[in-house]
């Protein structure tokens, strides 16, 4: 069993160049990578406007709730 070539039928070659072109484009993306619109749109959204509204939730809700020890019938919040 060891050492036998398990893959009976031939790949195709279309299907080989395919994962061969896929593959040198995935380790050489920097080299592809441009700026657009597009892309300076995305890379704000992720670097700035999503932890900006993460943080401003994180700051307005600080200190509200408590969760430890509560009993039924108790609040979560603080005031």
């Amino acid at each position: 069993m060891a050492g036998l070539k398990h893959f009976k039928m031939a790949m195709d070659p279309a299907i080989v160049r395919l994962n061969m072109r896929r593959a040198d484009v995935s380790s050489n993306r920097y080299k592809y990578f441009r700026w657009t619109p597009r892309t300076a749109l995305i890379s704000f959204n992720y670097v700035i406007l999503v932890p900006s509204i993460l943080g401003y939730f994180a700051y307005a809700t600080e200190g509200k709730y408590n969760f430890r020890a509560k009993r039924k019938g108790d609040l979560i919040s603080e005031f």
